[in-house]
């Protein structure tokens, strides 16, 4: 197949995209903040036969990113896939908004998703191909109560997608915008509140690598929850907010 760089390898969606990846014939190497986990899933991928190779990396840190592709690239050899997972998400509502908890989330989930796509599509554009995928979230499609950072730091990855695309199409190179609903991941375990729909990893990666083998632009799941927020982008702000008041109802 080629050789895919995942990075929020170590948990989560991003550990069951990797092993999806190396089921279907990838080479993977795989990025997160805790080199145990990558270890791990070396061991897993390696119990199926396959090769993960793991990079331990904080996202946030941009020189450090730009050498890590760097490195696979000169090392390793050409990204063919990109899926840039990693992210964060911790849940707050009016009370404890202030502007250190909300450049947290962006810090992270942006710019350190922009802090790898920068070099990448650097070396993507030289060689005139390659595939990046970018994980969203269906909390992108509108604003959702006690999610204003989070949901706000997804849909300006979903818009710089949307804005990227055309560009990207004539320099040979495609770009995906993942957007899942709720996933069971040890993030998702720690909410308190009930999650329709609920995907599991394993599953939800199988439905990501589908996806980015039709070369989709746009992957949601699970598709029910899907259309109820892309439908709730068309309603009047009365209705839409008489609907979100709801949620926040004990």
């Amino acid at each position: 197949m080629g050789l895919a760089w995942v990075t929020g390898a170590g948990k989560g969606i991003g550990k069951s995209v990797t092993l999806e990846l190396v089921r279907r014939g990838w080479k993977v190497v795989a990025s997160a903040r805790t080199g145990s986990d990558l270890i791990e899933l070396a061991k897993e991928a390696a119990n199926i036969g396959g090769i993960v190779i793991p990079m331990p990396l904080d996202i946030t840190l941009r020189q450090s990113v730009g050498d890590v592709v760097n490195s696979i690239e000169d090392e390793i050899g050409p990204i063919d896939l990109a899926i840039l997972n990693a992210g964060t998400y911790v849940r707050f509502g009016v009370d404890d908004f202030t502007a250190e908890a909300v450049e947290q989330q962006f810090n992270i989930n942006v710019m350190g998703t922009v802090n790898c796509l920068a070099p990448v599509l650097t070396h993507m554009r030289v060689r005139s191909s390659g595939h990046v995928a970018v994980v969203s979230s269906l909390t992108a499609y509108r604003g959702l109560p006690l999610a204003s950072a989070y949901g706000a730091s997804k849909a300006a990855l979903t818009n710089m997608c949307e804005a990227l695309k055309s560009e990207l199409d004539p320099l040979g190179i495609d770009l995906t915008v993942i957007h899942p609903g709720f996933v069971k991941t040890p993030l998702t375990d720690e909410n308190e509140f009930p999650m329709p729909f609920l995907v599991g990893s394993d599953d939800a990666a199988r439905r990501i690598v589908d996806g980015l083998e039709r070369r989709k632009f746009e992957i949601i799941f699970p598709r029910r929850f899907a259309y109820l927020l892309k439908l709730a982008r068309i309603l009047p702000y009365g209705l839409y907010f008489a609907i979100t008041r709801r949620l926040l109802r004990p």
